[in-house]
């Protein structure tokens, strides 16, 4: 059997939960585990050559959230590099699961302020899952932060800092490392943000410690991210003391946000999320993509969400075999199974969430925010829900930043989240 025949063949077992989530090697094999030494791309792309740093061991750590190697960045949140005199940064990279609970490696960045905390308590550590990066692995946050200056969400991360809270800063599976990006796989991306919590409370010289407050961010990608995160707390990461998260712009489910991808500006994204969901789940992309999308699966490979406009306005029935667009397929085995198990809102978050969404984005619509916070409201989760009308996608991060720094110092100082979900419709 070859292994694109051992990768069809897996494809509908997992996509329906069956395959069971035994330890596998942390190696390149058969289903080429993204984060691990040696993946290769699900379209079988090379990658362009990265930094030593981002190459994984041979072997991975079993525990989640163990130092596999740490190192400082060349550069910290500014051009001049003057955050230096008030901060520590380390570059790291930490041992984490896949959806399959394999060991993966994950790269991340942490930062910690020099200055006494001045708050109450004991300093506070975000856990911030960035937004969309793109899947190239240049691409990564820690990347764009240590080497060219163009992580965009950089801004974001001041105003906690200035707070005195520590930041953590997770790159995602396979984003800097071997294999294609998981883009949108919820288990993995929710897991990451959890791992680099734990690893940031094992830094060499950190104040923080095992009693550390956390809170979990994050906006689009990001809050996808802090929102599985969210949900996820309780069982895989219990020992960490979660005190609440914000989750901006969710991409909760992924049928009805690619519905208003395909064939607008961001279509790119929705590139991101096939060949990201296909690395995840084993799925054999040339399945469904003709000569032209293969072409296009390839060039989505190496993009950086600054790339947008290779796909802007693209229509994907233009890509695939039998003429209909990707949003189609998804309504069919095994992709229904797959959106299904990435679907965020099915498991209730313990710790109080504020969930906040423009009513004027383009990108990910209100609906879908809105119908994440009463799902979670259904299960009986202490949920926020804080609707905005800035205009666009872009510009619901603003209010989303600017309601969490409130939230957090409440979190933190120990007062508790008055529950609305009475007040979602």
């Amino acid at each position: 059997m070859t292994s694109r025949m051992f990768r069809r063949a897996l494809v509908p077992l997992a996509a329906l939960g069956l395959v069971a989530a035994v330890a596998a090697p942390a190696s390149a094999g058969p289903d080429s585990v993204p984060g691990t030494a040696g993946a290769t791309t699900v379209t079988n792309t090379p990658e362009p050559a990265r930094p030593a740093f981002y190459e994984p061991p041979a072997s991975i750590p079993a525990t989640s959230g163990t130092i596999i190697r740490i190192e400082p960045p060349t550069l910290f949140i500014d051009p001049l590099g003057l955050s230096k005199y008030s901060l520590t940064a380390t570059r790291l990279m930490y041992a984490s699961k896949d959806r399959l609970a394999r060991p993966i490696a994950v790269t991340g960045t942490v930062f910690e302020p020099k200055a006494p905390y001045l708050g109450i308590g004991s300093r506070p550590l975000i856990s911030f899952a960035v937004g969309t990066q793109g899947v190239g692995d240049r691409c990564a946050p820690s990347r764009q932060m240590a080497e060219t200056f163009t992580e965009y969400e950089h801004y974001l991360l001041q105003g906690f800092i200035a707070r005195g809270y520590a930041v953590a800063i997770t790159d995602y599976q396979g984003l800097g490392t071997p294999g294609t990006h998981t883009y949108m796989n919820r288990a993995a991306q929710g897991q990451a943000v959890l791992d680099i919590a734990r690893a940031a409370l094992k830094r060499p010289g950190t104040t923080l410690t095992s009693t550390t407050p956390i809170g979990l961010y994050g906006y689009s990608q990001g809050g996808g991210g802090a929102g599985s995160a969210a949900e996820l707390a309780s069982t895989y990461a219990p020992e960490l003391r979660v005190k609440g998260a914000v989750a901006g712009a969710v991409p909760a489910d992924l049928t009805k946000v690619a519905a208003n991808l395909d064939k607008s500006l961001y279509a790119e994204f929705l590139n991101y999320a096939l060949i990201g969901l296909s690395a995840g789940h084993g799925l054999d992309i040339n399945t469904y993509l003709d000569d032209t999308g293969k072409a296009v699966a390839k060039r989505t490979e190496n993009s950086c969400v600054f790339d947008l406009a290779n796909s802007a306005f693209q229509n994907s029935a233009t890509l695939t075999k039998d003429g209909r667009p990707l949003t189609a397929h998804l309504a069919e085995e095994p992709l229904k199974s797959i959106v299904a198990e990435n679907r965020i809102g099915n498991r209730k978050p313990a710790m109080p969430v504020l969930v906040s969404h423009s009513v004027l984005d383009d990108v990910i619509p209100y609906a879908v925010g809105k119908q994440l916070a009463k799902d979670w409201c259904a299960r009986g989760a202490n949920i926020r829900l804080s609707t905005n009308g800035v205009p666009l996608h872009i510009g619901g991060v603003a209010p989303s930043l600017a309601e969490s720094f409130a939230f957090f110092e409440a979190r933190f100082a120990g007062l508790p989240q008055v529950n609305a979900c009475w007040a979602i419709w």
